[in-house]
């Protein structure tokens, strides 16, 4: 059975974008806006020109920001929240059991340390989760240009049916049933993509950044394994690919932060002059006291953590990173005593 009717919660870039992406592929949407004054000025412009400026936004796409309207009918929910939203948003929604919720949320709730499946499941426990994440800026899948990402849920058949739901010839949606790997991926990127902003920031170098970059994806790694994920997972579309698009990009919010912070400027004027939610900047110390619950080292994201809560200067912080003890790269890729 396909599923049909869709809703969308979160009226931001990405989900204003998901939205139109979904619509394309043939389905009925509705997007929710949680201000009134933006539903209102979307229905009447056709446009969100808050967050997703010059898109056009089809008479067919339904706009709202009645929770009641937003749900009713409908067959799977898009939750495109910010993650440190995500719990108070749903809580003025009464969504029916057995409505699959697909989190595009890249981020672990400051406050509980829970990632955005772990959240979903003590509020909604009667409803299956997925996790939709991948190398994905909002104005590029909005205007329709190739865009692939992951679609991971722990039942097979629905991460199937949703790929089927959502996708197109310009949005495709790969399957997996590792959720834990796919969206640790999504929301430890958005924390090392800061560091790689502050590299790029501090001008020391493309080496740097690629060796950030690369030694950030092993932290990711760890990090996912001791939350039972899967390694294969995070060299895919929501590890990797991800990882490789938002610390190489002035379009990543999380990356032109961190090049400012490199640059010097302070966090609160970074953050006041922006109208959109920084997830990397909320996740850095959940990610930070999650990883040492677990004994999982991330030096990297750590730093950050660092940077952004406890005042650190950054160059300090890659002062460390740099003095840190030299090992072997792969730890068990060491040679066999002889």
């Amino acid at each position: 059975m396909t599923i049909e009717r869709i809703a969308v919660l979160g009226a931001g870039a990405w989900g204003t974008a998901l939205a139109l992406a979904v619509q394309r592929a043939g389905r009925a949407v509705t997007l929710w806006a949680r201000r009134p004054e933006q539903a209102g000025e979307m229905r009447r412009l056709r446009e969100n020109r808050v967050y997703l400026p010059g898109i056009r936004l089809p008479d067919e796409l339904e706009v709202t920001s009645d929770p009641k309207t937003a749900v009713d009918g409908v067959e799977a929910l898009l939750l495109v929240v910010p993650a440190q939203h995500m719990r108070a948003a749903l809580s003025a929604f009464a969504i029916p059991a057995g409505v699959p919720l697909v989190s595009a949320a890249k981020g672990i709730e400051n406050g509980t340390d829970k990632t955005m499946s772990q959240v979903l499941g003590e509020l909604l426990p009667d409803n299956p989760v997925a996790v939709l994440s991948g190398p994905s800026f909002a104005g590029e899948a909005a205007l329709g240009k190739p865009t692939a990402v992951t679609l991971a849920s722990a039942d097979k058949a629905l991460a199937l049916e949703l790929g089927e739901a959502f996708g197109s010839s310009t949005f495709r949606p790969y399957a997996s049933t590792d959720l834990v790997g796919a969206e640790v991926g999504g929301a430890v990127k958005n924390v090392l993509a800061i560091a790689a902003g502050i590299v790029s920031g501090m001008e020391l170098g493309e080496n740097a950044r690629a060796a950030l970059i690369t030694r950030g994806l092993a932290e990711a790694t760890r990090f996912a394994v001791a939350l039972g994920g899967r390694p294969a997972t995070l060299m895919g579309l929501s590890g990797l690919g991800d990882l490789v698009l938002t610390c190489s990009s002035t379009s990543s919010r999380n990356f032109t932060l961190g090049a400012r912070l490199g640059k010097g400027e302070a966090l609160a004027d970074i953050l006041g002059g922006s109208p959109s939610v920084v997830e990397g900047v909320f996740t850095a110390a959940a990610l930070h006291r999650r990883a040492r619950a677990l004994g999982v080292e991330m030096p990297i994201a750590e730093g950050v953590d660092a940077v952004l809560n406890r005042g650190i200067d950054p160059g300090t912080v890659v002062k460390e990173l740099l003095s840190r003890p030299i090992g072997w790269e792969i730890t068990d890729a060491r040679p066999s005593a002889s």
